[in-house]
């Protein structure tokens, strides 16, 4: 008699949250069978770097120099071209959406993120891509927030990211963000830094609780998906949050567990901050008296970009060869 098979701790967590994939690698998707994909600049970069997408590269290239004149344009339009053809990749395994990320340099002007979204957009629906299965990843700026209220009004979907505060979740609130990916590991590693207490659930796995039934409390729709995990046990902390991106690595070892998953998230928790709608002033002042909040979404513009450049330097050789 065949004995049936144990489920894993991921078939667990898949019970009470919706897993997302964190990775630009899409080999490794049909593994996980997650709902969704997230990329950012650095899964795009070292994705690129691989011999088996290769194909994606030279199709943007020939793309940017068949569709623009100046080679700043040919380069600018092959960096979005590649990300949307690692995105159409991607959406022909996972039955859900992809997050394509704006180019972090843009991250402190509205219009321009607004213009860029949709031209991410417009080459998704050439490529046959409904933009209700994009979710534009742009940084949780006051610019960034701003430009995400625009375009959710045109129904192209945001997923705010670089997300490190109340005050930032509570803007993307009143933009009406399809959904928001505050950081857990990030934050964790800025009080390890310091010598603070990081003892389990860890600032960054309460920071997401906080941010989670605060938008359960004040009836706000936006799917709230923790994201940037150091371990399995802070992934474990958020069980229940609506949705959860996860690397590969700790894909891999939660499917590989069997423990029994504990739901710590509920929309039944209710959170003891009144509602509060941040103007511009308050906003900034919030992100200001919040040190590990402010140089948390300074650094992740300044990574995410740093890896665009690197790609932008490759693509700018293969267009002037």
């Amino acid at each position: 008699q065949q004995k049936r098979k144990m489920a894993t701790t991921l078939d667990e967590l898949k019970k009470v949250t919706l897993i997302v994939a964190d990775t630009g690698d899409f080999g490794l998707l049909e593994q996980y069978q997650a709902q969704d994909s997230t990329t950012n600049p650095s899964l795009i970069y070292a994705a690129s770097q691989k011999e088996e997408y290769k194909g994606l590269v030279t199709d943007a290239i020939s793309y940017a120099k068949e569709h623009a004149k100046d080679v700043e344009d040919q380069v600018s339009l092959a960096l979005d071209k590649v990300a949307v053809n690692f995105g159409c990749e991607i959406l022909k395994i996972v039955p859900g959406r992809v997050s394509t990320e704006i180019d972090a340099r843009l991250s402190y002007n509205t219009e321009a993120t607004i213009a860029k979204a949709r031209e991410i957009i417009g080459l998704y629906k050439d490529a046959g891509v409904d933009k209700e299965r994009i979710l534009i990843k742009i940084a949780s700026t006051w610019e960034g927030l701003q430009a995400a209220r625009v375009l959710e009004t045109e129904g192209i979907h945001v997923n705010m990211t670089l997300m490190f505060s109340l005050a930032q979740a509570q803007v993307a609130a009143e933009a009406n963000a399809t959904l928001i990916s505050p950081f857990v590991g990030r934050i964790y590693d800025w009080y390890k830094a310091k010598g603070d207490n990081v003892d389990q659930p860890d600032p960054g796995v309460r920071s997401v609780r906080n941010i989670y039934s605060y938008y359960k409390t004040h009836g706000y729709p936006t799917i709230v998906m923790g994201a940037s995990f150091r371990s399995v046990e802070q992934v474990l902390q958020l069980a229940g949050c609506d949705a959860l991106t996860v690397s590969p690595g700790l894909l891999e070892k939660l499917k590989g567990m069997n423990d029994s998953v504990t739901r710590y998230l509920d929309p039944s928790n209710k959170s003891d901050v009144p509602k509060k709608l941040l103007t511009e002033s308050e906003y900034r002042w919030e992100m200001c008296s919040d040190e590990m909040a402010h140089f948390k979404l300074a650094e992740g513009i300044r990574k995410f970009t740093a890896d665009l450049v690197k790609l932008e330097k490759e693509f700018r050789e293969l267009l002037t060869k």
